[in-house]
């Protein structure tokens, strides 16, 4: 939440901002009444700043709930690391969902989070609850993990102190998930099984700028079941990843 913007010092930037920052992973609708709290606003000002983001795409209407409008995730999308991935990305993603015919996730870390830069779905029916620009608990995900071993200390602390239960498979004793991060450094890819959505197994790799660059993303496919075929998939996420890394670099 924004905190308390009704002070008469309070720009119009700032009171803007705290709208569209009253939105998150567990808000992605609200009510007129829900924002102007959640943003520390007046019900009037929030009316009125609601009114003109909506004429501007900063917002939607939906029946008598706003969410976030598609002109803010166009303008995300020019930010020169989101736009560079996904430009440079792009091929080896279509490469890998024509050799596996599953869900491709090209995703980076957004704070204690995972953010989905990139989707294409597979042909298999599978429950995935991902969407391009969504943001998903990291220790719930193949490539939150992923991500949330390459993390730094402060960030593995905050989500280890509060690992909520998405599904009854959901790893949320602390020791048991650090032993799963110790195991992605080691083995260089992650796994989840039913931790996210029932029905839904997910393996990813890390992608570095250059071979042995900083991790950047994490490049992911969701499949009904990974008791087979798992070794297959790996391979094919680390070919895909490692060119991504090598185009990076070169950009």
């Amino acid at each position: 939440m924004a905190g308390n913007l009704s002070t008469p010092g309070a720009s119009v930037a700032s009171r803007v901002f705290a709208l569209l920052g009253a939105f998150d992973a567990e808000h992605r609708t609200l009510s007129l009444t829900a924002l102007a709290e959640r943003a520390g606003l007046p019900l009037a000002t929030a009316h009125r700043l609601a009114g003109e983001l909506v004429g501007l795409g900063g917002l939607e209407r939906r029946g008598d709930r706003y969410v976030v409008g598609r002109r803010v995730w166009d303008l995300g999308l020019l930010a020169p690391v989101q736009a560079e991935l996904r430009q440079v990305a792009a091929p080896f993603l279509h490469d890998l969902y024509a050799a596996t015919h599953a869900t491709v996730h090209l995703a980076e870390r957004a704070g204690t989070e995972v953010l989905y830069l990139d989707r294409l779905s597979g042909r298999t029916t599978v429950p995935v609850v991902s969407r391009v620009g969504g943001r998903l608990p990291l220790h719930t995900t193949g490539v939150g993990k992923v991500l949330l071993a390459h993390a730094p200390d402060d960030v593995l602390r905050t989500v280890l102190a509060d690992l909520s239960r998405v599904t009854p498979y959901t790893i949320t004793q602390p020791g048991r998930l650090r032993e799963q991060l110790r195991r992605v450094h080691r083995e260089g890819f992650a796994q989840t099984v039913e931790e996210m959505s029932p029905g839904a197994c997910s393996v990813a790799v890390p992608v570095r700028r250059g071979a042995d660059g900083e991790v950047v993303a994490a490049l992911g496919l969701v499949v009904p079941d990974l008791r087979r075929g798992r070794a297959r998939l790996v391979a094919a996420l680390q070919v895909a990843a490692a060119g991504i890394g090598r185009s990076l670099s070169t950009e």
